[in-house]
């Protein structure tokens, strides 16, 4: 089995609070683009075990996809009696490590949804969804494969119907950006804390996210790593109608007014930068 795992982005993203538990609780519109891994599912092999093209993932019981294989198998166990079968994974990794598009948590979400296809899909999708929160708190956005408004740590999820759709350029400058230690440095007193984009969705006809970019985060990844503002402000010079990091960063996008002005911006970028550029859409 072959199957596509998106990237997302975050069109806006609030810091809220802070959590007893460490957490921090959010506020976030995200929605998929069409920039993919590749995750290829072989079941009944001589041996089990995960494989990935890019040096900096790992082979291990570690990886997202390898713990969602193993979630389901433990859970379908349980549900049907069976034993687990054994499983061979294969990440052909496109979506940049540590770039804030949570490739991760998509790799994971698409091995669930693969593999419960498999199965003649003996749980639902808000099964698949408890599941996939167990693993990290993008899992179940990555289940549900479209746009949606986040809140709590990011797994209470309501679908956004009206999002206006954009050409994006994407640009990864090559940073691996740790989420954990970005988190550590944020300073709430610093942040917005808008509660007004809560409901934001369902008070609007249509979502336009060009009026909405904002990332509590950017500040703190930035100030870190300046090639983000760069990055950021090369998108707006070639004439994106807004640019925003996505996630904890380190990659940003920019969005367009059409797919000719997109396609110009990313021929330009991509032939003076050793950035990695990407021409996308929103998956909606």
């Amino acid at each position: 089995m072959r199957h596509h795992s998106p990237a997302k982005i975050n069109l806006f993203l609030y810091v809220t609070g802070k959590r007893p538990d460490g957490y921090h609780n959010l506020s976030t519109l995200m929605c998929p683009v069409t920039l993919f891994d590749t995750i290829e599912l072989e079941i009944g092999t001589e041996k089990s075990g995960i494989r990935c093209d890019a040096p900096n993932v790992p082979e291990d019981e570690t990886n997202l996809a390898w713990r969602a294989a193993s979630l389901f198998f433990d859970h379908h166990q349980r549900l049907t009696g069976r034993p687990s079968e054994s499983i061979h994974i294969a990440i052909d990794k496109q979506i940049p490590v540590g770039a804030g598009l949570g490739g991760g948590s998509s790799n994971a979400a698409t091995v669930l949804l693969g593999l419960n296809r498999w199965y003649g899909e003996p749980f639902a999708l808000d099964d698949l969804c408890r599941m996939g929160r167990s693993i990290g708190a993008d899992v179940p956005f990555f289940i549900l494969q479209r746009p949606a408004l986040s809140t709590g740590i990011g797994d209470r999820l309501q679908p956004v119907e009206n999002l206006v759709p954009y050409p994006i350029l994407l640009v990864y400058p090559g940073i691996d950006v740790s989420t954990g230690s970005v988190y550590k440095n944020l300073n709430l007193g610093l942040t917005k804390k808008s509660k007004g984009h809560r409901n934001l969705c369902f008070r609007e006809r249509k979502v336009d996210a060009v009026r909405e970019l904002h990332n509590d985060l950017e500040t703190v990844t930035a100030t870190r790593h300046p090639e983000i503002s760069v990055v950021k402000e090369t998108l707006l010079r070639h004439g994106a109608l807004g640019a925003l990091m996505t996630g904890s960063g380190s990659a940003v996008f920019g969005l367009y007014h059409d797919k000719a002005d997109a396609r110009r911006a990313f021929l330009s970028i991509s032939q003076h930068t050793d950035w990695k550029t990407f021409l996308v859409e929103m998956v909606s």
